[in-house]
């Protein structure tokens, strides 16, 4: 009988219906209860496997995977040197041997329904080509007033209420990269997480989920909001601090002005310096704003406007050195393009002072 559930056990672990790809960046403290929170699923949940990506840690972080790897056969561990959150997930992404691959992060804890919350999001919309749910916060203290749920996108919280909703190019909500599953299909048709817009080490900001969804909803394809697919995210402490959304905001800005989406790019009024001019328009009225709530003692209101304004002077800066860079670019290639007829007519530069004489200083 043990070696009937042994082989049966296997068959199982060598045809997973679910590859979940976790990547990892110097975080043991928090990559534990992680991984531990994947494998206490409930005992009905569908096969599945777990895949550990070490992104050039320089912690215990593989010392730590390997302790599941030994115990665990569910458990593979995956190194990829090359520094960036979407390096990593495409590694993830390679090793998985499922048809259905979902995404999560090593701060999250998943709920002990999630597997089979998204197997059965999958059965329940055939067509759907993605799939996530809510990320609610576990809270390290009482969160100041002012974050609210406003504040959410800097900690990577999602809640869109207990409805299921459809996703397409007409109500492009964005699923969170930490609770969101794909088909495998999805990423032959429209490729992988971009590396140009990832995040990388501590940086924050970034929107490789973002271009991804857009990728996927303009090759007519839709995904599927479904509350039941519920994880818990740490959030740590120096995120409840004023500094670290206005670092995230100006981070959002400028991966933004590289984006460069249809959306941000519309303007009836052209551009200047390669910024579109509604973002000129919107940023002086969150300066007025911010005055206005300054004087009125409205602190809450008037950071608001001042996250709005870092969210510009971000995406100013980034096209402003993308300008400056062009320029550059193009003074030389002037030069070298001068026309030999021009050229020959030019009179002669002396390299030295003429003879007998002193010349001019």
């Amino acid at each position: 009988m043990h070696t009937v559930n042994s082989a049966r056990s296997e068959i199982r672990q060598n045809n997973p219906q679910l590859s979940v790809v976790m990547c990892t960046y110097n975080r043991g403290e928090l990559l534990l209860p992680a991984i531990r929170s994947v494998l206490a699923q409930d005992a009905t949940t569908p096969p599945f496997e777990l895949i550990v990506v070490d992104n050039n840690s320089s912690d215990g972080t593989r010392a730590i995977i390997e302790r599941f790897t030994q115990s665990d056969s569910r458990v593979r561990y995956v190194f990829e040197p090359r520094q960036g959150l979407s390096f990593a997930r495409n590694a993830g992404i390679r090793e998985a041997r499922a048809l259905l691959i979902a995404f999560t992060d090593d701060d999250v804890r998943v709920d002990g329904h999630w597997v089979a919350s998204v197997v059965r999001a999958f059965d329940e919309h055939s067509g759907a080509d993605m799939v996530g749910g809510r990320v609610l916060p576990l809270w390290p203290a009482t969160p100041p007033a002012w974050l609210t749920t406003a504040h959410w996108a800097p900690l990577a919280l999602a809640d869109h209420g207990e409805t299921a909703i459809a996703i397409t190019s007409d109500r492009p909500i964005c699923l969170v990269g930490a609770n969101l599953a794909c088909r495998r299909s999805v990423f032959e048709t429209v490729g992988v997480f971009t590396t140009a817009l990832q995040r990388v080490r501590n940086g924050i900001g970034s929107l490789e989920d973002h271009e991804f969804l857009l990728r996927v909803l303009r090759a007519g394809r839709f995904g599927v909001y479904d509350p039941r697919i519920l994880v818990h995210a740490e959030i740590q402490p120096d995120r409840l601090e004023r500094a670290y959304h206005r670092r995230w905001h100006a981070g959002h800005g400028h991966f933004h002005a590289l984006l460069r989406s249809e959306e941000m790019e519309q303007s009836t009024r052209g551009s200047f310096l390669g910024v579109p001019a509604h973002l000129f328009r919107q940023a002086l009225n969150d300066v007025w704003g911010w005055m206005r709530s300054m004087a009125s003692r409205s602190a809450s209101r008037a950071f608001d406007h001042e996250l709005r304004l870092r969210f510009f002077v971000g995406f100013f800066r980034t096209r402003m050195r993308e300008f400056l860079d062009t320029r550059r670019r193009e003074r030389p290639r002037a030069r070298m393009t001068l026309d030999p007829a021009v050229a020959a007519s030019q009179p002669l530069i002396p390299r030295s002072r003429p003879p007998g004489g002193q010349g001019h200083e």
